[in-house]
């Protein structure tokens, strides 16, 4: 099965598997000044890979999407609006515990 075949899911799977043990790579990536330069980098490996990914692909999808927010230094949590939740996660469900949510009405910062 050629991989543009397969889910975007395991697609970003093969690409994050291929870039564990490329040194030269990898340090490139932590060399990045920000998102932007991760992404071209990570685009021009996965197409040398053939998985037919795209930067939209990357942005919206872990765990790159994930690199992309630490890179920016983006928060991972939205406090407020009644709703934490990740950033790029749009349902209304949160992913934290009973004992968290406590914490946080008790801080003030749930309502």
């Amino acid at each position: 099965m050629k991989p543009n075949n397969l889910s975007i899911k395991e697609r970003l799977k093969i690409l994050v598997e291929s870039l564990d043990g490329e040194e030269n790579i990898n340090e490139t990536l932590s060399e990045c000044n920000n998102a932007e330069e991760m992404l071209d980098i990570l685009l021009e490996f996965s197409s040398n890979l053939e998985l037919d990914l795209t930067k939209d692909d990357m942005k919206r999808n872990p765990p790159i999407r994930d690199w992309i927010w630490w890179k920016n230094k983006e928060a991972l949590v939205n406090l407020g609006d009644n709703n934490l939740r990740y950033q790029g996660d749009s349902s209304g469900k949160t992913r934290w515990d009973p004992w968290t949510i406590r914490l946080f009405k008790f801080l003030k910062i749930w309502r």
